[in-house]
């Protein structure tokens, strides 16, 4: 249960795609209403400002200089104009050339200090008046007004003053402008409102036309029968989902090799064992009916000889299949190699010595110089036991075996050699001997075919290349021999080596 929880779900790609795809949509469209309702309140106020510059300039003309003081009449229709607004407050007010108030409103916000006075300019700027945002359009007036006061001197003159500067202003709450914003808002998003929801509907839809291909991809494949390995049709298929199709049937073709393989090998076995099984079996009829003691003894003897051949085959098949199945698999650990040739040579000298066969070894005792590699010991094992195996069986009586073991002194690969003084083995068929079954043509020697096939398929697990080539061995020109080169090309060695 604790497992379970740590485990990742399985993702959806259709799920993936989908929410890449509509949650960009949605985070946009809330930016988008934000954006909508600036532009609606800038579009709003545009006509509005209008009116407010008209009112102004309406109330600038108002105002006159008569006896040498300003004054503004405000008639009817004016003040009508001001209040004809249900909506929104409209306020004005006029400042005299010494900020004395002229007329309208007492309370209205004077424009910012730094407004420098131009005049005839309106200028437009957000104000407040009770608390209430209004929008206010004010512009200044030039008057001439003289002063009037004596001079220095006493005398009755007027001074003459420079022009002096009137302020009109006209201030107008904002009701109608948000209520404008507000209909454009309105206007634009609620068609939002029903084209987000199809946008989703034809996104969910394209997906699903976009995957169908993927169904129908494993729908085809779902269909096929167990032992159909011909490739899928890639042009059936869109070019994003081609390499995964194209390594489908790379896999395909790989499944078709192996398993045309494995049925070719138990074929193979099955003949193989079928005639020693065949001969124990008439061995044992024979002796069944045999009355005489000597024919008696040679029957079982036969039947005996059978069964070893039996049982050697059967062997050979087994380190076969282990060989290609569990030689990866089998924990790898340091081994010295001198240690697994000594034992495979123990085990052989009572064959060679049936045979009166000079079975030698040339090389490095064991921890003399650097023999030990990365490796299976029981496949090792099997190698030099095979290729042992094979010379002396190919060897005739008082012939010569050697086996080598050295490391090559410019690459520092370790190399094992097994030579022999036997027939040799002819170069056009130096590369069907590790063929499972393969036999030498002209040899009546017993055997399974199976001896070079476990050793190059141990050599593949363990890094290794074999070579086939005459041995010509000193006292036995006579025959070409056979010498058979392992290089552990590709083994790690321990640390330290």
């Amino acid at each position: 249960m604790a497992l379970r929880l740590f485990q990742r779900e399985r993702r959806s790609l259709f799920g993936e795609i989908l929410d890449w795809m509509l949650t960009p949509l949605l985070l946009l469209w809330p930016i988008s209403l934000a954006l909508t309702w600036l532009v609606a309140q800038n579009i709003a106020g545009k006509p509005f400002d209008r009116a407010l510059e008209y009112n102004v300039q309406a109330l600038a003309k108002l105002v006159v200089v008569k006896n040498n003081q300003v004054q503004f009449n405000l008639t009817a229709p004016a003040r009508e104009i001001l209040r004809a607004d249900d909506t929104d407050l409209v306020y004005y007010q006029v400042m005299g050339t010494h900020g004395e108030h002229l007329s309208g409103e007492h309370d209205l916000p004077a424009p910012p200090d730094e407004d420098k006075p131009t005049n005839g300019e309106v200028r437009l700027r957000e104000d407040l008046i009770q608390g209430e945002e209004v929008r206010v359009a004010y512009t200044w007036l030039k008057v001439d007004v003289k002063a009037a006061g004596r001079n220095e001197k006493g005398a009755g003159a007027p001074d003459a003053a420079p022009s002096q500067m009137v302020l009109v202003q006209v201030a107008e709450t904002l009701e109608k402008r948000k209520t404008l914003a507000t209909e454009i808002v309105k206007g634009t998003m609620v068609p939002q409102f029903v084209t987000l929801p199809l946008a989703v509907l034809l996104v969910w839809l394209a997906l699903v036309r976009g995957i169908k291909p993927l169904a129908q991809l494993e729908k085809r494949i779902r269909a096929r029968k167990s032992d159909d390995m011909s490739p899928l049709d890639e042009t059936a298929v869109p070019e994003e989902v081609a390499p995964l199709v194209s390594s489908i049937n790379d896999l395909l073709s790989r499944l078709k090799v192996s398993l045309t393989t494995q049925k070719r090998f138990l074929a193979d076995a099955a003949h193989q064992l079928k005639t020693p099984l065949a001969g124990l079996r008439m061995q044992a009829d024979l002796a069944q009916r045999e009355t005489d003691a000597d024919e008696l003894k040679k029957s079982l003897k036969h039947i005996g000889r059978a069964s070893i051949r039996a049982t050697h085959t059967v062997n050979q098949l087994l380190a076969l299949a282990r060989a290609e199945t569990t030689g990866r698999s089998l924990a790898k650990q340091h081994i010295d190699l001198v240690h697994v040739v000594s034992e495979v040579m123990a085990d052989s000298v009572p064959r060679a010595l049936e045979k009166q066969i000079d079975l030698g070894y040339d090389g490095p005792e064991a921890g003399e110089q650097a023999t030990q590699l990365e490796g299976n010991a029981t496949l090792l094992k099997e190698l030099v036991r095979n290729l042992l195996d094979n010379a002396i069986n190919y060897t005739p009586e008082k012939g010569q075996v050697t086996l080598r073991l050295m490391t090559d002194r410019f690459s520092g690969v370790l190399v094992l050699l097994v030579e022999d003084s036997g027939p040799g083995i002819l170069e056009s068929e130096r590369e069907l001997v590790f063929q499972p079954f393969y036999r030498t043509l002209g040899t009546n020697v017993d055997g399974s075919g199976l001896g070079l096939a476990i050793v190059l398929e141990i050599a593949k697990q363990h890094g290794a290349t074999i070579t086939i080539e005459d041995a010509a061995l000193a006292g036995h020109p006579q025959t070409p021999g056979t010498r058979v080169t392992v290089r552990f090309v590709g083994m790690d060695l321990p640390d330290g080596q």
